[in-house]
């Protein structure tokens, strides 16, 4: 027998004595051209090993094959916490991070899709306007002329030239698509003066920098109310163009107040806002389609050029899945083989599930979902093979109808001989697998050991947490609740929805089904968001430094401060990291960061205050017996009994703990940076922080969104709790035990985009399973055994 040859040795990836984040010094052997699934509760540490270890040490390893010149202008990866790592493939990291909420950013031009079309105008559109930039709408056009200076055989000379670049840009919006307009109630009290504090602008009062600059401008009277304004004087108030000017004896620039808060608030995300301006931008702003280029964020020009009878905006607007039809009916021997690559790349889309987006979607509305399949669809035609995939819960708003799809999507690239590794809850994915790594046994310091590595077989025969829950089947609900009231929705027109009309039911769990692009989003959220009273939490991630924390964002600190202050007589701002409390050196980090060009930073704990982030003095003021660096130190469920009785008894403080400790975050570290958390626990935590609002209705966008099994059941005992203190809930989902679980459903269809947009079934989960009529009934009645 001969020997097998010495390349054929490395089948494996073997990680050893990994440590990253939440890891316990676990070692993992993965077979290569295999679909490895890795499961366990949120929190247990998958991310931790196929994110933070094997395809960070991949990238970094990669990069390291550049110069020094070009790794530094890439993003410095430091070595992870592990012993070894031997096997690793190139690896092509395809995450849930959303896409950019750029208002410039579509799906066209975040899959190379709008580039191709804008070539095939600039060749076959009739008639011709120019070349593929004449196309884009992210180049205006310009033109000029004028006087160069030139050194020709040592002697200077002067030429005339003049340039012209033909750009798509709408001139009025500036390819945006959308105008804005203000509501100059909102902005300004126009029955009191300057002085009085007309201004109702956040941020502009009239003793702050911003109200001085207005009152001391000298283009109007600071005494005399605005309703007497002279129109020049409004125009100057509201629309001034920048004016050096010189206020209280120093130079600034003056601006009007629509383009002064257009630049400083429009130009943020919205998410990345504060509470009170983004409330107020709400409030002011009205953003509708710009009357010029109807929304199309393109010029006269290039609407003008036509293939067809169909110009370059209308190709965009069109469902995917007729593009692609459009696109194969063309019959033109000179573009072929830019046909053919288009049409490949069209039918990705339809392939993976997106046939139902246009290409004219701005990529910041996509969920998480389709922004993760949007990414794949380059890598489906890709030629590379021993390439490791590593996916982020690849099903995330995928309905069961596509979640077979999704799999066969994934056995396509392991058959090429990939390397796929995916994090997932999903049984239906999990008994897809090749080989299981399951993480655990609990979550954060209670997880980070691998509790089983094998088959699927092998999984169901263990006594793990997701074995024993991997065939766990919810049964529909014997009896339902009684609705208090209805929520209205009348002519819902958001993107594909047609004219739909229903009624919400009151005080109970209404749950809103259907396949990905049914219209279930624009239902909910484009009818009832917004409205008094009701809360929205959604899948956007939280914005935050690696100094927010979980005490932080859901508002805990505070009356942790307070009762610290007044236990020790001082001053509350002591017992901030971000504030007076500060140890000096690290500024309330706790740790050092060293910044080595190219290579990659090294982060040190603080020698001063060993890591703990707060100065000596301060750490000797105690409550109950601790200091405030071992509170932060204390996981959720550990404060709450900290914090419910005794010395330390604070009932503000306990109120916010026992609400995360209901989500299900009772092992979450106090102290924890936020940039270290999880989908799933972010959205959990939002909703955590939400849950103490004053609203009556709760809209949740797929809750069990990085849930393992065994924390659905944890997350139907909170809805019902929520519903049975009178709460509105309605929750767009796609998990089962969810939809059985429910007392309404909704289910929109039947299929997706211009083949969706209508209510195809209302009523309970029992009736939706006896009438088998839809998609998500046949799936409900095979999942319920019905």
């Amino acid at each position: 027998m001969s020997t097998p040859h010495p390349a054929d040795r490395h089948d494996l990836i073997r990680v050893h004595g990994a440590r990253e984040n939440n890891l316990k010094d676990i070692s993992v052997e993965l077979p290569k051209r295999r679909l490895t699934v890795f499961t366990g509760v949120s929190g247990s540490g998958k991310s931790s090993l196929v994110f933070a270890t094997i395809a960070a040490e991949s990238q970094r390893m990669i990069n390291e094959t550049y110069s020094t010149f070009v790794q530094g202008f890439m993003p410095t990866l430091a070595r992870p916490d592990v012993d070894l790592l031997d096997g690793l493939t190139t690896a092509i990291i395809v995450d849930q991070e959303r896409m950019g909420a750029d208002p410039r950013s579509t799906v066209g031009t975040a899959t190379d899709a709008n580039a191709m079309l804008r070539v095939l105008f600039s060749r076959i559109g009739r008639p011709h306007i120019g070349s593929a930039q004449a196309f884009s709408f992210n180049v205006a056009s310009i033109s000029g002329a004028g006087a160069v200076t030139l050194q020709r055989g040592g002697t200077t000379v002067k030429e005339r030239r003049d340039f012209h670049i033909t750009g798509g840009m709408c001139p009025r919006c500036e390819g945006r698509g959308s105008v804005t307009d203000f509501d100059h109630t909102q902005l300004y009290d126009r029955d009191k003066s300057l002085n009085e504090g007309a201004l109702t602008v956040p941020t502009y009062s009239p003793d702050g920098w911003y109200g001085r600059i207005f009152r001391g401008c000298g283009y109007f009277d600071p005494d005399k109310p605005i309703a007497d304004f002279t129109p020049r004087e409004l125009d100057d108030l509201l629309h001034k163009e920048p004016t050096k000017i010189k206020v209280e004896g120093i130079n600034i620039t003056y601006e009007g107040l629509i383009p002064k808060i257009t630049k400083s608030f429009l130009s943020k995300d919205r998410e990345a806002m504060q509470p009170h301006i983004r409330a107020f931008v709400d409030r002011a702003i009205t953003f509708t389609d710009c009357p010029d280029c109807e929304g199309t964020r393109l010029n006269p020009a290039a609407r003008s050029a036509k293939i067809d009878g169909i110009s370059i905006a209308d190709a965009c607007a069109m469902q995917i899945s007729d593009l692609a039809a459009w696109v194969r009916a063309l019959d033109e021997p000179s573009v072929a083989p830019l046909l053919a690559n288009l049409a490949r790349t069209l039918d990705s889309f339809v392939d993976i599930g997106l046939g139902y987006l246009s290409l004219d979607r701005p990529a910041g509305t996509l969920s998480g979902g389709e922004a993760q399949r949007t990414k794949m669809i380059r890598h489906l035609g890709s030629s590379l093979t021993d390439v490791t995939y590593v996916f982020d819960e690849p099903t995330s708003g995928l309905h069961p109808h596509d979640i077979q799809r999704m799999n066969d999507l994934l056995r396509q690239l392991r058959d090429k001989g990939n390397t796929v590794l995916v994090v997932e809850h999903k049984p239906e994915v999990i008994t897809a697998a090749d080989h299981i790594v399951d993480l655990g046994p609990g979550a954060g310091t209670a997880g980070g050991t691998v509790c089983f590595e094998g088959t699927v077989e092998g999984l169901r025969a263990s006594t793990t947490l997701t074995g024993r829950h991997l065939d766990d089947r919810a049964a529909l609900k014997d009896k339902v609740r009684t609705p208090t009231g209805t929520l209205p929705i009348r002519d819902a027109r958001t993107h594909n929805l047609r004219g739909v009309d229903t009624d919400i039911p009151r005080g109970v769990l209404t749950v809103v089904t259907g396949v990905a692009g049914s219209g279930k989003s624009s239902l909910i959220h484009g009818s009832l968001s917004g409205r008094e009273g009701v809360i929205t939490v959604d899948q956007s991630a939280i914005r935050g430094s690696r100094r927010s924390n979980p005490a932080t964002y859901t508002g805990l600190l505070d009356p942790v401060r307070k009762a610290f202050a007044k236990a020790n007589g001082v001053k509350p701002s002591l017992f901030s990291a971000n504030s007076e409390g500060a140890c000096p050196t690290c500024k309330g980090a706790g740790v050092l960061y060293t910044d080595l060009a190219m290579m990659a930073g090294v982060a040190t704990p603080c020698e001063e205050c060993e890591g703990r982030r707060f100065q000596a003095s301060v750490l000797e003021h105690r409550l109950g017996g601790r200091d405030i660096s071992q509170v932060l130190a204390m996981s959720v469920a550990q404060a709450r009994e900290f914090f419910a009785a005794g010395e330390a008894r604070t009932p503000a403080a306990h109120k916010v703990l026992t609400r995360l400790s209901d989500v299900g975050l009772g092992y979450l570290r106090l102290g924890q940076p936020l940039t270290t958390l999880s989908g799933g626990e972010r959205q959990r935590i939002k909703l955590a922080a939400q849950m103490a609002g004053q609203g009556d209705v709760y809209i949740l966008d797929e809750p069990t969104t990085g849930l393992h099994l065994a924390d659905v059941d944890q997350l139907l005992g909170l809805l019902d709790r929520l519903v049975d203190s009178g709460a509105t809930v309605i929750a767009i989902e796609h998990h089962q035990a969810v939809m059985a679980h429910a007392d309404h459903i909704i289910d929109l269809g039947p299929g997706a985009g211009h083949d969706g947009g209508r209510i195809v079934f209302e009523g309970t989960p029992a009736d939706l399973v006896a009438s088998r009529a839809t998609l998500t009934a046949q799936h409900l009645a095979d999942y319920t055994g019905a």
